[in-house]
């Protein structure tokens, strides 16, 4: 198997689990921190001890050598989570999703001031379009009944949040940051630990809680690990997966309706982006 081929195959896999995200947080019956505790925990812990078990304590070396940025990159990540299931909590599913979905936007905006990368006519219109799909998904906010604005803020947040780490990574690609991932989810763990009960109704939750961390350790892990064998336009278009797959997952299992301004917006956003990658990639395969 050549290296395109299992970066295609990790990067997919590592969509598709972490698709049922929102869904977990949707099916457990506690309150919003305690899922982000419970969430930031199982996913810390797992990713910790997949690292020790295949390949000892000497990753957790990087750990020493990422300095500012690194741990900048830590606070972001880790702040992630309590922000993502209070995005669940308080807006719909498509609406998080589909926002998300604007995070190559941010990148590119980031990847300009922090790193001094010009912007393409190209992306300079996609943000264009997916301005407009953002503006009609707050739009629908005021119109739907399981949508909300708060939840697009705390959604917003992670999805810019998750762009400046993006931008972080490329300055430490010299560094492996699957120990700053485990360590940014435990430290988000320590934190809410002094703001909630944990224990609180656990018996009746812990398989969730479990599988919940089981899958986002294993979607983050992939996620980090696919793309450095694909480029970063198939590796998004692939991502876009999760866009579409977990509102559909979430309106079938729990009839969910998102509503028809956010479904109008993610449209928008998911077809702006399927077509401005495919033209970068058939841009650089032409080069070739």
């Amino acid at each position: 198997m050549s290296d395109y081929q299992k970066g295609i195959i990790i990067t997919f896999f590592g969509v598709l689990f972490v698709t049922p995200d929102s869904l977990f947080v949707r099916l457990i019956s506690s309150d919003t921190l305690t899922i982000a505790f419970w969430r930031s925990f199982a996913a810390g812990l797992l990713i910790l001890v997949a690292l020790i078990t295949f390949t000892g304590f000497k990753n957790l070396k990087s750990l020493f050598f990422m300095g500012k940025l690194g741990w900048l990159y830590c606070f972001l990540i880790g702040s992630t989570s309590p922000a993502f299931v209070c995005a669940v909590e308080n807006t719909s599913v498509a609406n998080v999703v589909f926002i998300f979905a604007a995070m190559p936007i941010f990148a590119a905006l980031f990847s300009y001031f922090m790193l001094g990368e010009t912007i393409s006519t190209r992306v300079k219109t996609t943000i264009f379009s997916v301005s407009l799909g953002l503006s009609l998904i707050a739009y629908g906010s005021t119109e739907n009944e399981t949508s909300n604005w708060v939840g697009d803020l705390f959604a917003l947040y992670v999805c810019v949040s998750y762009a400046v780490a993006l931008t972080l990574i490329r300055k430490l690609k010299s560094i492996s940051m699957l120990p700053a991932v485990s360590i940014a989810y435990l430290s988000s763990a320590i934190i809410l630990f002094f703001f909630t009960d944990p224990f609180v109704g656990f018996e009746g939750n812990a398989f969730f809680y479990m599988v919940h961390g089981v899958f986002i350790a294993i979607g983050t892990c992939f996620l980090a690990i696919g793309p450095r064998y694909i480029s970063s336009t198939e590796a998004s278009l692939l991502i876009l997966l999760e866009t579409i797959l977990a509102p559909l997952l979430v309106w079938a299992i729990l009839n969910e309706y998102p509503g028809i301004w956010s479904l109008l917006g993610g449209a928008i956003i998911v077809l702006t982006l399927s077509i401005s990658n495919l033209y970068a990639f058939n841009k650089v395969k032409r080069a070739h």
